[in-house]
């Protein structure tokens, strides 16, 4: 089983990126994993951005209204869109899965809002 994030890059301040984090194995049922956006900028800890279980997403309070989470349980892939974005934003994001004890963790891309 594998996660893998995508749609990193460098965006302007107030500027939107999408990223992408497709799930693979045959075993991997994607639509009963909870499913979540973590980011990390350099020098601090690692922070939960938000989750998707079910039809219910949630959200860090500070990307609350800018971020939107939205999974595709066919194509195994959950998404994030990233809207007004500031240099706050910037770190690497990272792609978890968890189904009981089973825990996935993606290898994470870059983000970075700058002029």
């Amino acid at each position: 089983v594998q996660v893998v994030e995508s749609g990193g890059g460098l965006v302007q301040p107030g500027g939107s990126l999408r990223l992408s984090c497709a799930a693979s194995g045959s075993t991997f049922i994607f639509s009963m994993y909870v499913m979540s956006w973590y980011r990390q900028a350099e020098g601090k800890e690692r922070e939960w951005v938000g989750s998707s279980v079910g039809d219910t997403t949630t959200y860090a309070d500070s990307v609350e209204g800018r971020f939107t989470i939205s999974r595709d349980n066919t194509q195994k892939t959950m998404y994030l869109q990233m809207l007004n974005m500031s240099a706050e934003d910037t770190g690497v994001y990272y792609c978890k899965a968890v189904l009981s004890s089973r825990v996935f963790w993606g290898q994470g891309t870059q983000v970075t809002v700058s002029s």
